[in-house]
Protein backbone atom coordinates (compact mmCIF):
# COMPACT_ATOMS: atom_id res chain seq x y z
CA UNK A 1 0.00 0.00 0.00
CA UNK A 2 1.24 3.43 -0.93
CA UNK A 3 -0.16 6.33 1.11
CA UNK A 4 -0.20 9.89 -0.24
CA UNK A 5 -1.22 12.93 1.78
CA UNK A 6 -3.47 15.11 -0.38
CA UNK A 7 -4.21 17.93 2.09
CA UNK A 8 -2.91 18.82 5.54
CA UNK A 9 -4.45 21.40 7.88
CA UNK A 10 -3.46 22.51 11.40
CA UNK A 11 -6.32 22.95 13.88
CA UNK A 12 -4.85 24.62 16.99
CA UNK A 13 -8.21 25.03 18.73
CA UNK A 14 -8.72 21.24 18.96
CA UNK A 15 -4.96 20.56 19.13
CA UNK A 16 -4.80 18.32 16.08
CA UNK A 17 -3.68 18.06 12.46
CA UNK A 18 -6.40 17.16 9.93
CA UNK A 19 -5.29 15.14 6.91
CA UNK A 20 -6.96 14.04 3.68
CA UNK A 21 -5.19 11.00 2.26
CA UNK A 22 -5.21 8.71 -0.75
CA UNK A 23 -4.08 5.10 -0.39
CA UNK A 24 -3.17 3.24 -3.59
CA UNK A 25 -3.41 -0.53 -3.16
CA UNK A 26 -2.85 -2.40 -6.42
CA UNK A 27 -3.38 -6.17 -6.30
CA UNK A 28 -4.35 -5.90 -2.61
CA UNK A 29 -7.56 -5.71 -0.66
CA UNK A 30 -8.86 -2.43 0.72
CA UNK A 31 -6.58 -1.50 3.62
CA UNK A 32 -7.96 -1.71 7.15
CA UNK A 33 -8.22 1.29 9.46
CA UNK A 34 -5.40 -0.18 11.52
CA UNK A 35 -3.07 -0.39 8.49
CA UNK A 36 -3.91 3.18 7.47
CA UNK A 37 -3.29 4.44 11.02
CA UNK A 38 0.12 2.74 11.09
CA UNK A 39 1.16 4.23 7.74
CA UNK A 40 -0.03 7.74 8.67
CA UNK A 41 1.83 7.54 12.01
CA UNK A 42 5.06 6.64 10.15
CA UNK A 43 4.75 9.44 7.60
CA UNK A 44 3.76 12.17 10.07
CA UNK A 45 6.09 10.97 12.86
CA UNK A 46 3.30 10.59 15.43
CA UNK A 47 2.22 7.83 17.77
CA UNK A 48 -0.30 5.35 16.40
CA UNK A 49 -2.57 5.95 19.42
CA UNK A 50 -2.94 9.60 18.42
CA UNK A 51 -4.12 8.84 14.86
CA UNK A 52 -7.89 8.60 14.29
CA UNK A 53 -9.25 7.64 10.86
CA UNK A 54 -12.70 9.24 10.50
CA UNK A 55 -13.56 7.75 7.13
CA UNK A 56 -12.01 5.69 4.38
CA UNK A 57 -13.92 5.09 1.13
CA UNK A 58 -13.07 2.86 -1.82
CA UNK A 59 -14.62 3.08 -5.26
CA UNK A 60 -15.70 -0.02 -7.16
CA UNK A 61 -13.14 -1.14 -9.73
CA UNK A 62 -10.44 1.26 -8.55
CA UNK A 63 -7.37 0.55 -6.49
CA UNK A 64 -7.67 3.72 -4.42
CA UNK A 65 -9.05 4.55 -1.01
CA UNK A 66 -9.68 8.18 -0.18
CA UNK A 67 -10.17 9.21 3.43
CA UNK A 68 -9.95 11.70 6.24
CA UNK A 69 -7.90 11.34 9.43
CA UNK A 70 -7.02 13.42 12.51
CA UNK A 71 -3.66 13.28 14.27
CA UNK A 72 -3.48 14.21 17.95
CA UNK A 73 -0.34 14.58 20.07
CA UNK A 74 -1.60 12.05 22.62
CA UNK A 75 -4.31 9.44 23.08
CA UNK A 76 -5.86 11.46 25.94
CA UNK A 77 -6.47 14.45 23.64
CA UNK A 78 -8.13 12.15 21.11
CA UNK A 79 -10.36 10.62 23.81
CA UNK A 80 -11.38 14.09 25.00
CA UNK A 81 -12.44 15.39 21.57
CA UNK A 82 -13.55 12.49 19.35
CA UNK A 83 -16.98 10.85 19.33
CA UNK A 84 -17.10 7.50 21.08
CA UNK A 85 -18.21 5.38 18.09
CA UNK A 86 -15.26 6.66 16.04
CA UNK A 87 -12.89 5.78 18.88
CA UNK A 88 -14.37 2.27 19.03
CA UNK A 89 -13.86 1.83 15.25
CA UNK A 90 -10.22 2.83 15.63
CA UNK A 91 -9.80 0.50 18.63
CA UNK A 92 -8.82 3.32 20.96
CA UNK A 93 -11.76 2.60 23.21
CA UNK A 94 -13.74 -0.53 24.14
CA UNK A 95 -17.44 -0.60 23.20
CA UNK A 96 -19.67 0.35 26.10
CA UNK A 97 -22.05 -2.30 27.33
CA UNK A 98 -25.51 -1.09 28.24
CA UNK A 99 -25.69 -0.59 31.98
CA UNK A 100 -28.11 -2.75 33.91
CA UNK A 101 -29.99 -1.74 37.02
CA UNK A 102 -29.46 -3.72 40.20
CA UNK A 103 -32.79 -5.57 39.93
CA UNK A 104 -32.35 -6.68 36.29
CA UNK A 105 -30.82 -9.94 35.17
CA UNK A 106 -27.42 -9.95 33.52
CA UNK A 107 -28.48 -12.59 30.99
CA UNK A 108 -30.98 -12.27 28.16
CA UNK A 109 -34.60 -12.58 29.25
CA UNK A 110 -36.39 -15.84 28.51
CA UNK A 111 -38.25 -15.89 25.20
CA UNK A 112 -41.64 -16.77 26.63
CA UNK A 113 -42.49 -17.85 30.12
CA UNK A 114 -44.93 -20.75 30.37
CA UNK A 115 -48.38 -19.40 31.18
CA UNK A 116 -50.36 -20.68 34.12
CA UNK A 117 -52.39 -23.70 33.13
CA UNK A 118 -55.94 -22.86 32.18
CA UNK A 119 -58.62 -24.68 34.18
CA UNK A 120 -59.68 -27.83 32.42
CA UNK A 121 -63.11 -27.79 30.82
CA UNK A 122 -65.71 -29.86 32.59
CA UNK A 123 -67.09 -32.79 30.61
CA UNK A 124 -70.36 -31.88 28.89
CA UNK A 125 -73.45 -33.93 29.24
CA UNK A 126 -73.91 -36.49 26.49
CA UNK A 127 -77.09 -35.03 25.00
CA UNK A 128 -75.40 -31.63 24.38
CA UNK A 129 -72.40 -33.24 22.70
CA UNK A 130 -74.71 -35.27 20.43
CA UNK A 131 -76.67 -32.16 19.47
CA UNK A 132 -73.52 -30.33 18.43
CA UNK A 133 -72.27 -33.32 16.46
CA UNK A 134 -75.56 -33.38 14.55
CA UNK A 135 -75.33 -29.69 13.60
CA UNK A 136 -71.85 -29.85 12.17
CA UNK A 137 -72.59 -32.20 9.24
CA UNK A 138 -75.65 -30.17 8.30
CA UNK A 139 -73.65 -26.96 8.24
CA UNK A 140 -71.05 -28.54 6.03
CA UNK A 141 -73.72 -29.88 3.69
CA UNK A 142 -75.13 -26.38 3.21
CA UNK A 143 -71.76 -24.95 2.26
CA UNK A 144 -71.00 -27.54 -0.38
CA UNK A 145 -71.35 -26.23 -3.86
CA UNK A 146 -71.58 -28.44 -6.84
CA UNK A 147 -69.01 -27.78 -9.48
CA UNK A 148 -70.33 -27.46 -13.01
CA UNK A 149 -69.54 -30.40 -15.24
CA UNK A 150 -66.56 -29.90 -17.49
CA UNK A 151 -67.47 -28.84 -21.01
CA UNK A 152 -66.92 -31.40 -23.68
CA UNK A 153 -64.26 -30.34 -26.08
CA UNK A 154 -65.18 -30.57 -29.71
CA UNK A 155 -62.88 -30.95 -32.61
CA UNK A 156 -62.50 -27.96 -34.92
CA UNK A 157 -64.36 -29.77 -37.71
CA UNK A 158 -67.40 -30.35 -35.46
CA UNK A 159 -67.42 -26.70 -34.39
CA UNK A 160 -67.44 -25.61 -38.04
CA UNK A 161 -70.39 -27.91 -38.81
CA UNK A 162 -72.36 -26.56 -35.85
CA UNK A 163 -71.94 -23.02 -37.10
CA UNK A 164 -73.34 -23.97 -40.49
CA UNK A 165 -76.24 -25.88 -38.96
CA UNK A 166 -76.97 -23.24 -36.34
CA UNK A 167 -77.86 -20.55 -38.90
CA UNK A 168 -79.94 -22.04 -41.66
CA UNK A 169 -80.88 -19.63 -44.40
CA UNK A 170 -78.67 -16.92 -43.03
CA UNK A 171 -77.33 -14.80 -45.79
CA UNK A 172 -74.29 -12.65 -45.85
CA UNK A 173 -75.01 -8.99 -45.62
CA UNK A 174 -74.36 -7.43 -48.99
CA UNK A 175 -72.85 -3.99 -49.11
CA UNK A 176 -75.33 -1.29 -50.04
CA UNK A 177 -74.89 0.11 -53.47
CA UNK A 178 -74.87 3.81 -53.93
CA UNK A 179 -77.52 5.01 -56.21
CA UNK A 180 -76.42 7.49 -58.80
CA UNK A 181 -78.45 10.56 -59.79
Amino acid sequence: MELQIVAKKENPLLKRVEVTFKAVHKAEATPTRDAIRSELAKQLRASKDGVVVSRAESSFGRFETIGYAKIYKSKEEALAVERSHILVRNKLKEPEAKEKKEGEKAEKPAKAEPKAEAPKAEPKPEHEAEAKAEHKPEAKAEHKEEKPAAKEEKKPAEKHEEKKEGKPGAKKAEPKKKEGK
